[in-house]
């Protein structure tokens, strides 16, 4: 049995491959709990980590991606430390970007958002998803297999959001194989011998940043330019890079979300035959297994906020100061909340309620986008394939299956993912 209390949830290689045993010790000892190897306040249950999303006075998101790593750039001192937040708030990590801001910078960021993610734009992007997901499903299908992360989930996730973003037809491709969405011969990331680096966000804002420079001084009766002229609710015009940031970041994490989204629920159709049938003849049922297929293998494992004022949480007095991890993958099988929580079940009437995409004003810009896409790969997948399995060659017997995971103790998503089929 292991000794969950000498565990480092942050640099444990098995519990980044399989944290949820690790999670329910965890929940164990309380839904909110300090664990014992840099000081976090963990937090398992689903009623504290949706109180503590909704907390904005209390929780800043300035340390979102990052919680414990880097150390806090100075001494916390007193019981509300704003102050310090706002004056060191540069030296953390992507502070320039959406998920870590807080009020009232986010609400001015998120407003432009709202400009491009309009009804009407996620159905033009929804139609051109019918069209994609077939000439996806074309590069690979008369082979019978695939590995789907690779010749599917990666480049459909990237080309759906280049369109609701507007990206130019003729500049696809390139921004596909850069971000190693079906990249060229030379290795991940190559561009005519050019990685993109380390960076992808700087790429892309360098990318965007170019697009919407030339709106400006050329507007178009397109995305790009609705994008470029959009103001601030007060009427002012932000800075070119005040667009082009939240433009970005919903790009990267967009792909990166719904890769995740589509290689858990495709998992579960290749491990799960009953379910696979039970969803081929009722699509009625396809969207209620995308959201349990969220709500089990939520993409993100962990946020983290900082508190910012001294309060408490689930009745445990939380400092200001004290680094707090919202722990989704634990709130998202909370027995106090979902009842048979470790169980895939296409009948759980309140699914929806998951938090998979986060809540409060920080909930994923891109959920109903990742939504979509999730519903129209299941349903042409079922179109087109028959009895959808797990290759046994590469993943080993149902006896004996084994996957790879990313070792990361932020993002729950597989490395890789071989399955076989019939054509229809």
């Amino acid at each position: 049995m292991t000794d969950f209390v000498s565990v480092d949830y942050f640099s444990d290689p098995a519990v980044a491959q399989d944290p949820y045993d690790y999670l329910d010790y965890l929940r164990s000892q309380g839904p909110v709990f300090r664990e014992p190897h840099h000081g976090v306040v963990a937090v398992t249950g689903y009623a504290e980590v949706m109180a503590a999303f909704k907390d904005v006075d209390s929780f800043s998101a300035v340390n979102a991606i990052g919680g414990p790593f880097p150390p806090l750039p100075f001494e916390p001192v007193g019981d509300d430390i704003t102050g310090l937040i706002e004056a060191h708030r540069h030296q953390f990590p992507i502070n320039e970007h959406l998920v870590v801001m807080d009020p009232p910078a986010h609400t001015r960021a998120r407003s432009l958002l709202s400009k491009l993610l309009t009804p009407k734009r996620l159905k033009e992007n929804e139609d051109f998803m019918w069209q994609l997901v077939d000439r996806q499903l074309d590069e690979f299908i008369t082979d019978k297999h695939c590995e789907f992360l690779a010749e599917f989930a990666r480049p459909f996730a990237t080309l759906a959001i280049t369109d609701l973003l507007g990206v130019p037809e003729e500049d696809r491709d390139e921004i596909r194989h850069a971000l190693g969405a079906g990249q060229p011969e030379g290795g991940v990331g190559a561009l005519d011998g050019e990685p993109v680096g380390l960076n992808p966000l700087q790429y892309l804002d360098d990318k965007f940043g170019a697009y919407l420079a030339e709106r400006r001084s050329d507007p178009r009766d397109d995305v790009l330019t609705t994008m470029a002229t959009a103001t601030y609710p007060d009427g002012s015009t932000p800075e070119l890079l005040e667009v082009v940031r939240p433009a970005t970041f919903l790009f990267a994490a967009g792909q990166e979300t719904v890769t995740k989204l589509l290689s858990s629920a495709v998992q579960v159709l290749g491990e799960r035959p009953d379910l696979q049938q039970e969803v081929r003849e009722n699509r009625k049922l396809v969207g209620p297994f995308i959201e349990e297929s969220l709500r089990t293998q939520s993409p993100t494992k962990v946020d983290f906020r900082l508190a910012r004022k001294t309060t408490t949480l689930g009745g445990v007095y939380i400092p200001a100061g004290t680094v707090v991890m919202l722990c989704l993958g634990a709130a998202n099988r909370d027995p106090l909340k979902f009842e048979d929580p470790h169980e895939f079940r296409l009948d759980r009437t309140n699914v929806r309620e998951h938090i998979a995409f986060g809540r409060g004003i920080h909930t994923c810009a891109g959920a109903p986008l990742a939504r979509v896409e999730g519903v129209i790969t299941v349903n042409r997948m079922l179109d087109r394939m028959r009895d959808i399995t797990i290759s046994e060659a590469k993943h080993g017997t149902a006896e004996g299956r084994h996957y790879s995971y990313e070792p990361t103790f932020l993002l729950r998503g597989l490395t890789d993912l071989h399955i076989e089929f019939a054509p229809v």
